[in-house]
């Protein structure tokens, strides 16, 4: 299974998520996608298989994963401090690949969910994941 994991700014979420996927299941490859080149460092510190940066690589490999993850505002243009392009949004929202999007956003509410820690949402959604 490839496993795209997208994220911006410092890339916590993305190191969060390919620690504990990697933990989990050291089969599948996962690829990460920083939206800048610090947020890509420390994915693939966390020990993601490739890593690259940059609007081009979000929609190459949105094209070919079979699950892309990352925190929710990944599908919404101009989000994340603007890191998030339209091309962007538009790649991973049009991608055939289940979308496991973590709901941490200062512009966001989703109704229903829960308030939890970063790393309970993040350990379900590597139990969605790999499920």
């Amino acid at each position: 299974m490839k496993i795209v994991v997208i994220d911006g700014q410092g890339g916590k979420i993305g190191k969060t998520i390919i620690e504990q996927l990697k933990a989990a299941d050291s089969t599948s490859e996962v690829i990460a996608i920083g939206t800048n080149a610090l947020a890509t460092a420390a994915m693939l510190k966390a020990g993601a298989d490739n890593g690259a940066t940059g609007e081009n690589p979000v929609v190459i490999a949105s094209r070919t994963a079979d699950v892309i993850v990352g925190p929710i505002g990944i599908i919404a243009a101009d989000s994340m401090l603007g890191e998030i392009t339209p091309k962007m949004a538009e790649a991973i929202g049009q991608s055939n690949a289940k979308k496991v999007l973590i709901p941490v956003s200062k512009c966001f509410e989703v109704a229903g969910v829960q308030d939890m820690p970063l790393s309970q949402y993040v350990t379900e959604a590597v139990h969605i994941i790999l499920c």
